[in-house]
């Protein structure tokens, strides 16, 4: 079968340390005379809203903040942000933080645009058109909003997190700063970690893009895996592998940190092409019940999720077993393979993400809830190697109980 492919990230992208520096030649570039930021009050208390500020301000724009971002952001939050930045008339947002306070702004970037709430653009290509101007500067190593087309934020009323998808959500300008991560706590920067680790995996894993199964009339973001996803999901999950647990136990260490931001971008190209897939299905639902970080609800569930796709992608995950270090000199494909999952199992213990939902505050009753709720995620776990039912999804979830 002929395969057809796409690739799609932010307008342009900066990268390198001290490129936050850079942002107030780059608003003016786009005509920018008012900017309005998007972030947290952990980021404002910590300077790194003052260290975007300033280049803003130092090229003549006036400047407001939204400082109520939150983690796992609830929609609540996101019509907050949007009718503060609405009351300020900014001609252009930006998005600083990690995925939460990202994903806020592109919320708001939509309805600035084109109106009505959030609810009205849960699923796939559901934006009409190109949203406002938006530069997204990530504090942390992991999401991957700062290229991708996605949003996330929590359905309160339903327990669960909920997704946008949508090219026109691709910020406009990336700009990734490594020394903006140096402060960064080990516990965020191993959940944000893991997370990379987690779509770059799931990337390189995908369906194959020929056999992608997109219903007729139906469009999506995602197309399978393919060729420049996996160039960009290989170098990340490479450099996850040199860099995650460095970056863990010494926040300093600025090689560490570049290794990490390249990663989480790479990954983050990767996936929002690509797709993810079941590990996420299971998150939203966990995530939302038990309100855990959605990179560790990702990295604690990935090895098991791994386990169930192992027979549909032998060399894909003995690949991965490579790219993480391990020696495959001589092994079958299956014994590569499991290697792969023993791997990353290592790594999200060492850095300190939990191993069981019994950690996290998962009962045993829910379990079937949360497979049910899974299961009613096409979008994504179409991208999944291997077809799922809710009772494999429940066979996943028991055996990471």
């Amino acid at each position: 079968m002929r395969t057809v492919w796409t690739f799609h990230i932010a307008h342009s992208v900066v990268f390198g340390q001290g490129a936050v520096k850079q942002l107030g030649e780059i608003a003016v570039r786009y005509q920018a005379k008012r900017a309005f930021i998007v972030t947290d009050p952990i980021l404002d208390k910590a300077g790194l809203l003052e260290q975007t500020r300033r280049p803003l301000v130092e090229a003549g724009l006036q400047v407001a903040a939204f400082t109520g971002g939150e983690p796992e952001p609830s929609m609540k939050a996101a019509i907050a942000c949007y009718e503060s930045a609405k009351l300020f008339q900014p001609d252009l947002l930006v998005g600083l933080g990690g995925g939460s306070n990202m994903d806020l702004a592109k919320l708001a970037a939509t309805l600035l645009k084109h109106g009505g709430s959030p609810r009205d653009y849960i699923g796939d290509d559901k934006i009409p058109g190109p949203v406002f101007p938006l530069i997204c500067v990530p504090t942390t190593a992991g999401t991957g909003s700062e290229v991708s087309a996605a949003s996330v934020v929590t359905d309160t009323e339903n327990h669960i997190k909920v997704g946008i998808l949508s090219n026109w959500l691709r910020p406009t300008v990336a700009i990734v700063d490594p020394l903006l991560t140096l402060s960064c706590p080990p516990k965020v920067t191993a959940d944000s970690g893991i997370d990379a680790l987690t779509h770059a995996i799931e990337a390189f894993t995908a369906i194959e893009n020929a056999d992608f199964p997109l219903p007729a009339g139906e469009r999506s973001v995602y197309q399978g895996k393919h060729p420049m996803g996996d160039v960009c999901a290989e170098r990340a999950i490479t450099l996850v592998g040199q860099f995650l647990r460095r970056a863990v136990k010494d926040g300093k260490d600025i090689e560490a940190r570049e290794g990490m931001a390249l990663a989480a971008l790479l990954a983050g190209m990767a996936f929002s092409n690509v797709g993810v897939a079941v590990v996420h299905a299971l998150e939203y639902p966990v995530g939302g019940a038990v309100h855990c970080s959605h990179g560790a609800g990702n990295g604690l569930l990935l090895p098991y999720v791994m386990q169930f796709n192992l027979s549909s992608k032998l060399k894909a995950f003995a690949r991965i077993a490579e790219l993480l270090g391990e020696s495959v000199v001589g092994l079958s494909d299956q014994a590569a393979a499991e290697k792969a999952v023993v791997a990353v199992d290592r790594l999200r213990s060492d850095i300190g993400v939990p191993g069981r939902l019994r950690d996290i505050g998962v009962k045993p009753e829910q379990l079937r809830g949360f497979a049910e709720k899974a299961a009613g995620i096409k979008r994504i776990l179409r991208v999944n190697p291997r077809s799922v039912t809710v009772d494999d999804l429940e066979g996943i979830l028991k055996a990471a109980y």
